[in-house]
């Protein structure tokens, strides 16, 4: 079985991300080893786990348990019980550094995402990562990216070509269709803080989606023909599509999941369980 590393910024992590693929990754025999920049406990974006502050009325005293946007938008039922069962997990309550990461002492590497600007971005912005990230790459070792994950993967320069670790590579990613309806219910609903689902946002004289993970991604690859998007041909394109229906252990049908060689990518977390199960096959040998 592999050893996988999984690194994750201190806050603010998408919390199915993280926690549906360490429980079907160790569920599966694998281990998970997990890392933060300072070698603290990290904590996912407690928005998203609960559901709680989704909704126009949550700064009311008294509502701010009632969910309605929360209830879709948040963490499913599924997800936050594995959180819970991750949080008391030794490998979990004991990340290393950073700092003290090789990708010679893994076998692969998975990485997360998450949306949230305060905490997300000294993750996609780290140096140290990033070098691990191109490290992993140069060794052909099987790397799998979920939403802003994919981002992180694709500012991964190798060395050796000056080039992102996607150039020459399928993908996909956290798409602007859904960055940008999630963001547009997010500017209603959540209106105090109208850019919670944007990590970062364009500046003047940028067109719209200009700084989408779709379009940051787009860019670093050989071709746009390389970023992957659900066909709109597919006859459950709608399904897999509207950010309402979410794939499950037995239910694939709402994921999209791109695989290059030992390369797996998916785009939000209702593909979570799909490419967990993808990159098993994977460090298996299975899929090649």
């Amino acid at each position: 079985m592999a050893r996988v590393l999984m690194p994750i910024p201190e806050r603010d992590s998408d919390p199915t991300e993280v926690a549906v693929t360490w429980q079907m990754l160790t569920g599966a025999g694998h281990t998970v080893v997990f890392a933060t920049a300072n070698g603290d406990v990290a904590t996912s974006d407690a928005i998203m786990l609960t559901g709680r502050g989704l909704d126009p009325w949550s700064a009311i005293p008294g509502l701010a348990r009632l969910r309605l946007f929360g209830r879709v938008l948040g963490a499913n039922a599924d997800a936050r019980a594995a959180y819970d069962r991750m949080q008391r997990a030794p490998e979990f309550r004991a990340p290393l550094r950073w700092s003290a990461l090789s990708a010679d002492a893994y076998d692969a590497l998975f990485l997360p995402g998450g949306h949230r600007a305060r905490g997300m971005r000294a993750y996609l912005e780290s140096d140290e990562l990033q070098r691990l990230v191109a490290a992993f790459f140069a060794a052909g070792k099987p790397v799998a990216a979920i939403c802003h994950g994919v981002l992180l993967a694709a500012r991964s320069i190798d060395p050796q070509t000056g080039r992102s670790v996607l150039f020459g590579r399928r993908t996909t990613s956290l798409t602007w269709q859904l960055e940008r309806a999630a963001w547009q219910i997010g500017r209603i609903t959540r209106f105090w803080d109208p850019d919670y689902y944007r990590t970062y946002r364009e500046t003047a004289g940028e067109p719209a989606g200009f700084m989408s993970v779709e379009a940051e991604v787009t860019r670093a690859l050989a071709r746009p023909a390389d970023y992957c998007d659900v066909p709109r041909d597919d006859p459950l394109y709608r399904r897999k599509t509207d950010g309402l229906a979410r794939d499950t252990t037995t239910d694939e049908t709402p994921a999209f999941v791109v695989r290059d060689g030992r390369y797996c990518s998916a785009r939000w977390p209702g593909d979570v369980h799909t490419l967990a199960r993808t990159f098993d096959r994977v460090l298996r040998g299975e899929l090649t």
